[in-house]
C-alpha cells in the first residue's frame, strides 16, 4: 500500500570503457571518449571527447581517486579529490566524499551532503539556437523612418 519511491540516478552510468585502477598513477594529460572511471591518481588535464555517436562523455572519480589538473567532460560523477577547474558540459554529481578545489562550470548540479567545494560554482546556460535570433535594431530603424 505504501511504498517509498526509488531514487533515480541523476546521471545514468553508461558502460565505462576505461578504468584507471587505484594503484595506477598517470603524469600527463589524458584524453578519453565514452566513459572512464578513475580510482587512481592523474597529474594532468583530463578531457572527454564525444565519439561518433555524439553522446556526452562520462567521467567517474571514485572516493579513492585524485585528479590534479583541469577536467573537461560531458557528464561527471565526482566522489574523490580534484585540484583544478571543472568544466562540465551537462550534468555534474558531487557525491558525499567529493573534495574540489577550483572553479566549477556546470549546466546541472547535484551535490550530496558532505561534498566540499573551495572555489566558485558557475552555472552555464544552454546556448540559444541560432534560428531564434531576431535583429531588432533593423526593425527599429525602419520604424523610425516611417514616423517622419
Amino acid at each position: 500500500m505504501f511504498t517509498t519511491p526509488k531514487k533515480r540516478p541523476f546521471i545514468k552510468m553508461a558502460a565505462l570503457s576505461t578504468l584507471i585502477a587505484d594503484d595506477v598513477e598517470i603524469t600527463g594529460d589524458l584524453v578519453f571518449s565514452g566513459g572512464m572511471r578513475i580510482d587512481g591518481r592523474v597529474r594532468g588535464d583530463v578531457t572527454g571527447r564525444a565519439g561518433a555517436d555524439a553522446a556526452p562523455t562520462l567521467l567517474v572519480l571514485s572516493a579513492k581517486g585524485c585528479i590534479e589538473g583541469r577536467v573537461h567532460t560531458g557528464d561527471a560523477v565526482i566522489n574523490g579529490t580534484v585540484v583544478g577547474d571543472l568544466d562540465i558540459e551537462q550534468r555534474l554529481e558531487l557525491q558525499s566524499d567529493a573534495r574540489v578545489t577550483g572553479t566549477i562550470h556546470y549546466r546541472q548540479l547535484q551535490m550530496d551532503v558532505g561534498a566540499t567545494v573551495q572555489g566558485q560554482l558557475v552555472r552555464v546556460e544552454a546556448a540559444a539556437a541560432a534560428d531564434n535570433v531576431v535583429d531588432l535594431v533593423a526593425d527599429k530603424a525602419g520604424a523610425g523612418a516611417d514616423r517622419r
